[in-house]
């Protein structure tokens, strides 16, 4: 399931347990809010991963073009 269909099912499960005392279902409707928050943070770690790789790279390359063109002066 997507992150957010985790996040909601498991916030019915969790209201439904209160509900009904079933704290096993209740439970496990924190276990699925908690992986689907888990999903959200690795996904943003990741996207800010590619983009300072991205950044680094374009860092890298700028330096390369800069050392390129003080050669062609000389």
């Amino acid at each position: 399931m997507g992150k957010h269909i985790d996040d909601a099912v498991g916030q019915g499960k969790e209201a439904f347990g209160k509900a009904t005392g079933d704290r096993r279902t209740e439970a496990e409707g924190k276990v699925d809010q908690t992986k689907a928050k888990a999903e959200d943070a690795a996904d943003k770690f990741k996207d800010k991963a590619e983009d300072l790789k991205d950044k680094a790279e374009g860092a890298f390359e700028s330096a390369g073009e800069k050392i390129r063109d003080a050669f062609k002066r000389d």
